[in-house]
């Protein structure tokens, strides 16, 4: 990308005299590239991971714990991003987490890239534990690039953030994932390393244009939480330690001992902490009727991403076995279906943006419960959509390319009505008390849905047969369905949310 770094023709220390980031604070293009290389190592790694997990010359799983094994790996990246803001608060401040983070991911990838499965899950496990740290702190120290929430540029800022996000995720399939289809698995892998390794220069290069704020520990512990927080780890890693070497000397272990706990850990934990907030007595009655709304739309992105994410293991695995992945002849790698989401998303924003626009200078923009709704009946219809490809695929042929990009293309317009809406309504939404830990709420709901995919994996449901698609897609329909029907007592609950 050309850099849009330019100096203004003014006075030296007048406002607007330092450099600019397409007339953002520079440190935005830190944070950007940082964002952009790390989402390229993501994302490139994401394409590779199932096709890897079931590739003969991969690690040669069945397709059901190759999706178990994905499912399980998302979900943990989302449930590590509130560990992850609770480190930038309490422990290291946003830059060092953020810091700390990328080489932890590059760590993880350079293990994914040596020639032995024994290593390959604990690389999982890093590159998890990386992503999670990094996610929320990132977002974190845009936000304090700016002059407090009335800043002008602010909303614009993090669009041009969200496009390093694009940028580096629609990169990622078509060089990460040709080279490791084509070349060598491991070094696909090797590459998204590299990718981390120059998000982790940049970060560190360009830092001295963050916001000083970002360096500082807002909520330190103490030296009495320190203690007490380490003999808890202490104690759980303790348990861990002895339960797996018991189970593991007696000639017991299996993947599902890894496996089921993290998914159930998956489903658990975001039912607990809704639980925790809900019942909270310091919430006055407003809160808790808004609480009340947010459960309607939590488990209904639940539903969605439950069903979104196969995009990257059950419409793959598919793709891999059973699609003709040509277009006019030209023969393409599988993992380019990943970079149809990105650029989709790039393209189709900024027209989502204006038509919303448009609609409520009019006074007809739909309301938030209806974008949402209309998100989660999209996706079902993609699943709707699968049954067609999956039919052909039965009858003895393959499928063409252009179903699965139809089915790519229906998920990204149900993503944007309702992935924009929900951190919006999560933020309007959280009680006062809690209003740090939302983000990392909303982002317990992807948890929840993948590692229901998980779950069902490990129960050995086939995913990619029609019935089972068939009946993700009527539950995702009736969801959105109902949420519709139910409108008007949703938004009673919302009291002066809209």
């Amino acid at each position: 990308m050309a850099s849009s770094l330019t100096k203004d023709s003014v006075t030296p220390g007048t406002p607007g005299s330092e450099k600019t980031f397409f007339g953002h604070p520079r440190g935005l293009a830190t944070l950007f590239m940082t964002e952009m290389w790390e989402r390229f190592s993501y994302y490139g790694m994401r394409a590779l991971l199932p096709l890897y997990l079931v590739a003969p010359g991969g690690l040669g799983l069945s397709a059901g714990t190759a999706t178990a094994i994905y499912s399980v790996y998302l979900s943990l990246v989302y449930l590590l991003a509130m560990p992850g803001g609770w480190f930038g608060d309490r422990v290291w401040g946003p830059r060092k987490t953020v810091a700390v983070a990328g080489g932890v991911i590059m760590l993880g990838h350079l293990t994914l890239a040596l020639p032995y499965s024994g290593t390959f899950y604990g690389g999982l496990g890093l590159v998890a534990i990386g992503s999670g740290l990094l996610k929320a702190n990132i977002s974190t120290m845009v936000g304090q690039l700016y002059q407090g929430p009335d800043d002008p540029r602010r909303d614009g800022g993090f669009t041009v953030f969200y496009m390093g996000i694009n940028l580096g995720a629609f990169a990622a399939p078509l060089i990460i994932g040709t080279v490791g289809e084509s070349v060598n698995w491991h070094l696909g892998f090797a590459l998204a390393a590299l990718g981390m390794g120059l998000g982790v220069t940049q970060f560190l290069l360009g830092s001295r244009h963050l916001a000083a704020q970002s360096s500082v520990v807002p909520k330190p512990l103490s030296a009495e939480e320190k203690a007490s927080t380490l003999r808890k780890a202490a104690l759980w890693a303790g348990v861990a330690v002895v339960a797996y070497a018991i189970v593991g000397l007696s000639g017991h272990y299996t993947l599902n001992w890894i496996l089921v706990p993290l998914t159930l850990l998956g489903v658990i934990i975001p039912v607990m902490v809704l639980a925790r907030i809900k019942r909270d007595k310091d919430l006055d009655r407003a809160e808790q009727s808004k609480m009340s709304a947010y459960i309607w739309f939590f488990v209904a992105a639940a539903i969605f991403w439950m069903i979104y994410d196969q995009g990257g293991s059950t419409l793959s695995i598919f793709a891999d076995s059973s699609a003709e992945n040509s277009v006019l002849g030209w023969d393409f790698p599988v993992s380019w279906y990943q970079s149809v989401n990105p650029v989709l998303i790039m393209a189709l924003a900024p027209v989502f943006a204006w038509i919303w626009l448009a609609l409520n200078r009019r006074g007809k923009e739909p309301s938030t419960i209806v974008k949402f709704s209309s998100g989660l009946m999209l996706v079902g219809v993609s699943f709707f959509l699968f049954l067609a490809p999956l039919s052909i695929a039965e009858g003895g042929h393959k499928a063409a390319a252009l179903w699965l990009v139809a089915i790519y293309f229906t998920q990204t317009v149900g993503e944007l009505l309702l992935s924009p809406v929900g951190l919006s309504v999560t933020t309007k939404m959280a009680p006062a008390k809690y209003a740090s830990q939302m983000m990392g709420v909303w982002f317990l709901a992807v948890t929840a849905g993948d590692a229901t995919t998980g779950l069902l994996s490990i129960a050995g449901v086939d995913l990619n047969k029609t019935g089972i698609v068939a009946l993700e897609a009527t539950l995702a329909v009736v969801a959105g369905f109902a949420i519709w029907m139910y409108r008007n007592k949703v938004k009673s609950l919302m009291g002066d949310v809209r």
